[in-house]
C-alpha cells in the first residue's frame, strides 16, 4: 500500500507536466493549495481520497489510473444505470472525458411530446430494438433496428418512442464535438 501511494506523487507531476500546467493552474482548477500540491508531488504528503478525487478529475483520469491500481482480471464493466428524462442510461465507458458510450432504454407504454434540446457535442446513435422517433432540426423520422445516425448536438434534437414499445439504442457522445470515426475495409483492386 505504501509503495502504491508513494508512486502517486511522481505520477501526479508527470500528468501535470504533460498538460503543461503549473501548480498554480492546478490549484485554481482543484481548490487545493499550491503548497499541498507541491508536497503531494514530492511525496512529502500522503495522498488522501479528498485530494485524489479532484486531481483525477482535473487530469481527466480515473482513480485507478492515478494510483496505478492492479487490474482485477475481471473484464466486465459494472454498469450503474441512471434514469434521466424517463430514459435509462447505462454507461459503457469508464474513462472520463473523450467519447462516452451509453446504452439507452426508453421504456414502452406511451409516446411523449418532443421537446428538442441543444448542447455542445456530437452524437452517434445505433438502434438495437424497437422504433426510435428522432426529431433533428426540421426533420422528424423513425429509426428501426440496425439503423444509425450521427449529428451535431447544437442542432435542436429529441428522441423517444415511435410507438408503444420500448426502444434500446447505443449512443457515442463526444461533449467536445469529437466525431466517431468508422473505418470500412478498402475495396479489393479490380472489383
Amino acid at each position: 500500500m505504501d509503495q502504491a501511494l508513494g508512486a502517486v506523487g511522481p505520477r501526479l507531476r508527470a500528468l501535470r507536466k504533460a498538460r503543461e500546467a503549473t501548480l498554480a493552474d492546478l490549484s485554481e482548477q482543484t481548490g487545493i493549495s499550491v503548497s499541498t500540491l507541491s508536497r503531494l508531488e514530492s511525496g512529502a504528503r500522503k495522498p488522501t481520497l479528498e485530494l485524489l478525487l479532484p486531481l483525477a478529475k482535473a487530469h481527466n483520469v480515473t482513480l485507478d489510473d492515478l494510483v496505478d491500481a492492479p487490474p482485477t482480471g475481471d473484464p466486465r464493466i459494472h454498469m450503474r444505470p441512471v434514469t434521466r428524462h424517463g430514459m435509462i442510461l447505462l454507461p459503457l465507458t469508464r474513462r472520463p472525458g473523450g467519447i462516452q458510450a451509453y446504452k439507452l432504454i426508453i421504456p414502452g407504454g406511451g409516446k411523449s411530446e418532443p421537446t428538442p434540446q441543444v448542447h455542445e457535442g456530437y452524437e452517434w446513435m445505433y438502434v438495437l430494438n424497437g422504433n426510435l422517433r428522432v426529431v433533428l432540426g426540421e426533420h422528424d423520422f423513425v429509426m428501426k433496428p440496425g439503423e444509425a445516425a450521427e449529428f451535431d448536438t447544437r442542432t435542436p434534437h429529441w428522441f423517444g418512442n415511435a410507438d408503444e414499445r420500448s426502444v434500446e439504442f447505443l449512443s457515442l457522445f463526444g461533449s467536445q464535438g469529437e466525431r466517431a470515426h468508422l473505418r470500412a475495409k478498402p475495396k479489393a483492386k479490380g472489383g
